[in-house]
């Protein structure tokens, strides 16, 4: 039975290891990068004598940061897309194990409200309000793409990238009762982090190093499926032979 366990473990070892560089020299995904950078526009006031500014972008974004320093407490600030809808949480950018970003897995979170507008109440000296344009572009700057070769590849990440442009105009408005407040003193951040294709390349492993993984699996596998029982035979045969001692040591009384 150990001959046949040890013959089977090293037919596994080879058919893991031709997976292992299957996959290596003709892989079907591909790997790129984006720019991923933060770009900070700078507002314009429609009117000086009201807290409302605007700036037109077209760009491919994820993410959406609104910093207000300096406002009334308790005020309302609102900011409004004029051709497209994104994504608010109060909880996106919030520390934590992991960041939140509104998409679990294929799911769009439920706290995550969808809409053209969004508020947030003005609470402290300085808030942020944070949003999500695009759940499809990677938010670290690298995704994988499936295709045939790599100019294929590139070809539909860069029409991703041309799908996820958004071109609006961003008005940004801080309320109280309704009413615009004036502008003096309030200083607002307004920001998006872009992204634009930098490179992309086949997806690879090392193949030595996910063999040895391989090995040390089914090495470990195997030690689990013969230790165990192997134990237990031994542990058997140690009593049988101990309860045979005991046998001899203390004959049965002649009648």
């Amino acid at each position: 039975m150990l001959r046949t366990m040890v013959g089977l473990g090293l037919v596994l070892i080879l058919v893991l290891s031709y997976a292992v560089y299957s996959a290596t020299v003709d892989s079907e995904y591909y790997r790129y990068e984006t720019t991923n950078q933060g770009v900070d526009y700078q507002l314009q006031l429609e009117n000086e004598n009201e807290s409302s500014w605007y700036i037109s972008t077209t760009s491919s974004p994820t993410w959406i940061n609104i910093t207000v320093t300096n406002a009334p407490n308790n005020a309302e600030l609102i900011v409004t897309s004029t051709s497209s809808t994104w994504y608010h949480s109060p909880l996106l950018g919030e520390d934590g194990d992991s960041v939140f970003n509104c998409k679990e897995f294929d799911e769009i979170s439920d706290s995550c409200d969808e809409a053209y507008e969004h508020n947030m109440l003005i609470d402290s000296q300085e808030v942020v309000l944070r949003g999500r344009a695009s759940l499809e572009l990677p938010i670290e700057g690298v995704g994988y793409e499936r295709a045939d070769n790599e100019s294929q590849a590139e070809l539909e990440i860069l029409e991703l990238i041309s799908q996820e442009r958004v071109t609006t105009t961003w008005i940004v408005g801080i309320y109280v009762d309704d009413e615009l407040v004036s502008p003096e003193g309030i200083l607002v951040n307004f920001s998006l982090t872009e992204h634009e294709l930098v490179s992309v390349s086949e997806f690879e492993i090392d193949p030595v190093q996910e063999t040895l993984y391989g090995v040390a699996t089914l090495v470990g596998c195997f030690f689990l499926l013969i230790a165990v029982p192997m134990m237990v035979y031994f542990a058997g045969i140690a009593k049988a032979r101990l309860d045979e001692e005991n046998r001899l040591d203390d004959p049965a009384p002649s009648e």
